[in-house]
């Protein structure tokens, strides 16, 4: 990988981990957009590389961890790279909701605060520092106690945990930001619990409008874990594979929707709502689209182009940091190259309260069911609903599949 590397306020190079990480680590977490801190290419852009990659990247994620304050879970990351075939520490920031940063041994001072100013940082101003402190987000889900009172219980998280090689503890809810201030769990705590009261709506329309619901499913009062991966499941059903003949007469199988895009998008409408007004994620399968409907429109400070750029400012970093940990995100910000990548910006629809992302399914997807008789779906369709619907009044779906020999759920739901 070649790229065209050059230092300014959203990008720092240092030839080395050197105690001035925390720093601009700082900065960039009081800055607007957050940045990129490259470890092994030098101040001229020289990519220098580095050795032992493992042991510095564990060093810069515990240095991260703890000695910066407020909590910078869920809004880092560390990752190795490959440029001009040497190896570099990419460090990704985020901009804070919680600010002002500081360096945890010199409290919340002049001397622990700082600022990006180009692609230097300096020292805030007691000023400057009253300022974000009197600004601050404090509807955030960390400081928003659980609606429930006693009754949580987090086995279903656990499994996911356990299951990609995590060692658990006691304090596994406090490592995962569960707690508000005063002790007691909170929103995200609720959302993670194996019951609560959220669901993920997916409704199906025959048409192109609302008129005619024909599926109404809801996904939830379980973890948001696990909420979010039935729905993933769903989504794969429901993106169908077909046969494009391509001008050299090859048949190409095709999916409706990209599957990379689609998956990203939805995790980022989970990952990024605002859960502060008990609104969740929605998603409408139509006959020529699907759209995915997540409530809070863009983060408070985020710029259109910035959000477009893929810079990330996770609304609910603690959720953002639970889904890094299970695989569910890669890395930050990278959701949207995904998206951007097979569709253009003209899919997104944003507006104060909202962000929805319509994507329309291909083309010769929708025109090869153009092509198929209509005769045969109008004379069909009702007997077939009600021969399901009274099969599934004298059968489980587990009893339906055991009597006609289908043991993969999903190809029965196909």
């Amino acid at each position: 990988m070649n790229k065209k590397l050059k230092e300014d306020d959203k990008t720092e190079f240092k030839s080395e981990l050197n105690d001035k990480l925390e720093k601009v680590v700082v900065s960039f977490l009081n800055s607007r957009t957050g940045g990129d801190i490259y470890i092994g290419i030098a101040d001229n852009g020289a990519v220098l590389g580095v050795n032992n990659p493992d042991k510095i990247q564990l060093a810069i994620t515990d240095r991260i961890k703890n000695n910066i304050l407020p909590t910078t879970l869920g809004l880092f990351d560390v990752y190795t790279e490959e440029i001009n075939n040497k190896t570099i520490i990419h460090v990704v920031v985020s901009s804070g909701t919680e600010k002002p940063y500081y360096i945890k041994s010199f409290g919340m001072s002049p001397a622990g605060c700082y600022m990006r100013i180009g692609s230097g940082v300096k020292q805030m101003d007691v000023k400057m520092i009253d300022g974000f402190y009197a600004s601050r987000t404090r509807n955030s889900l960390r400081n928003i106690t659980s609606p429930r009172h006693g009754g949580h219980t987090f086995a279903q998280l656990k499994i996911y945990y356990e299951e990609r090689g995590f060692q658990l503890n006691d304090a596994f809810l406090h490592n995962l930001d569960l707690y508000t201030a005063d002790d007691k769990l909170n929103y995200v705590a609720y959302l993670l619990a194996d019951t609560n009261s959220i669901s993920i709506k997916v409704a199906k329309y025959a048409g192109v409008d609302k008129c005619d619901l024909i599926e109404n499913e809801e996904y939830g009062y379980c973890s948001i874990v696990k909420a979010t991966q039935r729905v993933l499941d769903k989504l794969e059903i429901e993106n169908k594979t077909f046969t494009k003949i391509t001008g050299e007469a090859k048949r190409l199988e095709r999916r409706m929707i990209n599957s990379n895009a689609l998956r990203e998008a939805f995790i980022n409408a989970v990952v990024h709502n605002d859960y502060t007004r008990e609104v969740s994620p929605v998603v409408e399968i139509y006959s020529n689209r699907l759209a995915i409907t997540s409530y809070g429109g863009l983060v408070e400070r985020l710029s259109l182009e910035e959000f477009f750029n893929g810079r990330s400012m996770p609304r609910n970093r603690e959720l953002m940091r639970v889904f890094h940990d299970l695989d569910l995100v890669e890395h930050l910000g990278s959701g949207m190259n995904r998206i951007l990548k097979a569709y253009d910006k003209s899919i997104f629809h944003i507006s104060d309260n909202f962000l929805e992302i319509v994507f329309p399914y291909e083309e010769e997807y929708t025109l090869s069911l153009q092509q198929v008789t209509p005769q045969v779906t109008p004379q069909v369709t009702p007997q077939v609903k009600k021969l399901v619907l009274v099969i599934l009044e004298m059968m489980s779906r587990d009893e339906i599949q055991e009597k006609i020999g289908l043991k993969d759920r999903k190809s029965f739901m196909k």
